[in-house]
């Protein structure tokens, strides 16, 4: 496990780097002209998504083994694959950018509360004794939010050049999205083949159940079509690095919890890529 220990950290920051680079005050303030869609979409992603993976672990049962990766996977926020996937299906960007930026500041906090009320409602006992919620929410603040904040004042900077290399810097944060879920599968294979099953099972059905709620609730009651599709990628696509990191100051050396979130990994971009196509068939 010592590549991923080593290089997940390292990758998240750098992801949280280049999301703060593609970000600008405004899209903290965007959401105010428009707060309906942004409320939609936060509800999908905070409350919904949690609610419905737990359910989903009760009613498929769920090995409590993996029952903490699924709610780890479920409680991260977005990531810049989700506004990349958006602006190929040509739904509201700049509501993806603003969904991404503001559940990532968030999720020092409702990251380690999600997981903690889970270790609670599961009664699990094999979490490291000496981890914190806040112990864990000050680790994210420094590999999330402070590398953010380091990002936007580098575009604030050199605003024309991150500009002009936006594309690059969106296909980095991509290709160490991958790097650690390879690494992943490399070093834990033994784990994956052993619990693919269950693990494929509810992330396959967590990722799609939530794409398709989260479709409906904004058919319903977001303004358009675009705010529609952003909202069910936002909701889909979750921050896979970010719950590697979590889970390693969680567990330490036990990996089984990477499981599903190796799983969902996988399986929420085959799924959203699908669901892009199809909305690209249909316009």
């Amino acid at each position: 496990m010592g590549i991923v220990t080593t290089i997940a950290p390292i990758a998240l920051a750098l992801i949280m780097l280049a999301l703060g680079a593609s970000l600008t005050v405004k899209d903290f303030t965007r959401v105010f002209e428009n707060p309906k869609d942004f409320l939609i979409g936060l509800i999908c992603q905070l409350l919904l998504l949690p609610i419905i993976a737990y359910l989903l672990i009760i009613i498929l049962r769920t090995p409590i083994e993996l029952a903490l990766g699924v709610m780890l996977i479920a409680a991260a926020p977005g990531g810049v694959t989700s506004n990349v996937l958006t602006k190929f299906a040509e739904g509201d960007v700049a509501l993806s950018i603003s969904l991404t930026a503001i559940t990532s500041l968030i999720s020092i906090v409702s990251v380690p509360y999600v997981v903690f009320l889970s270790i609670e409602l599961f009664d699990i006992t094999y979490v490291k004794k000496e981890v914190s919620m806040l112990s864990i929410s000050l680790k994210m603040f420094f590999v999330v939010t402070v590398p953010v904040l380091i990002g936007m004042i580098i575009r604030k900077l050199a605003n024309d050049f991150i500009l002009n290399n936006m594309n690059i810097i969106n296909k980095i944060s991509i290709t160490l999205f991958t790097i650690v879920f390879v690494a992943i599968y490399i070093e834990e294979w033994d784990s994956i083949v052993m619990f693919i099953t269950k693990a494929g099972t509810i992330a396959f059905t967590l990722n799609v159940t939530m794409m398709i709620v989260a479709f409906y609730i904004a058919k319903f009651f977001a303004t358009g079509v675009a705010q529609r599709r952003c909202i069910s990628l936002e909701a889909g696509l979750q921050n896979g690095t970010l719950a590697v990191f979590v889970g390693m100051q969680l567990f330490g050396d036990n990996m089984t919890y990477m499981v599903p979130t190796a799983a969902y990994a996988l399986i929420m971009m085959t799924t959203s890529v699908i669901f892009v196509l199809i909305l690209k068939k249909q316009t």
